[in-house]
């Protein structure tokens, strides 16, 4: 069965040199003009990967990508942006978009990185273990959710991300810009302020309180996570 991707692209032109590419490709673009009806289609069709223009109608990507990943925290999303500004694509990112592509894009480049996120994502990738234990946190990597004792502990998609690819490492330290590939799919991390990194392992920190504490900052060098 060919896989399904969603396109959100009101440029009727690059939505159609996508259609045909993606089709090329062995898939199956279901295409839609507006974030309105992008919502409607992805709850409905369920695809296997969003592909997802900044400025559409009615609904903007920004939301609809929030909307997404309000249901489904594990679809990938690449993200289209006429915008190249530094803040742009850290507000995707921070929306739960997977990657991003700046318009004029190749589409040779669309079709490397789609390829790159379904193969990350695939169904068949050997499974994490299902439950983690540290203190008072038990992180349930099946069913994405964090613990505090008792206590649920609310967490976005990428703060989940980025708890389990630290704490998986056994204790390693990963620099922001591993963090970035790892979480973020991203290995350019140059094109993007690695500070977004911090900013996630700051508000993980809040949320877990008493044990903060795992979650050390090793100075130039990037994190770990100490499970003992």
């Amino acid at each position: 069965m060919k896989l399904k991707i969603l396109v959100v692209e009101d440029d009727v032109a690059i939505s159609k040199v996508l259609a045909y590419n993606l089709e090329k490709e062995g898939y199956d673009p279901l295409l839609v003009k507006d974030g309105e009806t992008a919502v409607d289609a992805f709850r409905k069709a369920k695809p296997r990967l969003v592909l997802l223009d900044l400025m559409i109608p009615k609904v903007d990507g920004l939301e609809v990508c929030r909307l997404i990943r309000s249901s489904d925290r594990t679809v990938p999303i690449l993200m289209l942006t006429a915008k190249s500004g530094e803040v742009d694509k850290i507000v995707g990112l921070e929306m739960g978009a997977d990657d991003y592509v700046t318009k004029p894009f190749s589409v040779r480049e669309v079709m490397t990185r789609i390829k790159t996120l379904l193969r990350r994502t695939a169904p068949d990738e050997t499974p994490a273990v299902a439950e983690l234990t540290a203190g008072k946190l038990t992180l349930q990597t099946e069913k994405y959710t964090l613990h505090l004792g008792k206590d649920l502990v609310t967490l976005t998609g990428k703060e989940f991300d980025l708890l389990k690819t630290l704490w998986i490492a056994q204790g390693k330290v990963l620099s922001r810009e591993i963090i970035m590939e790892r979480v973020w799919g991203i290995d350019r991390a140059a094109d993007i302020d690695t500070r977004t990194v911090d900013q996630h392992v700051a508000r993980l920190r809040s949320k877990i309180g008493p044990e903060k504490k795992r979650l050390v900052t090793v100075k130039n060098v990037g994190y770990r996570f100490i499970s003992e």
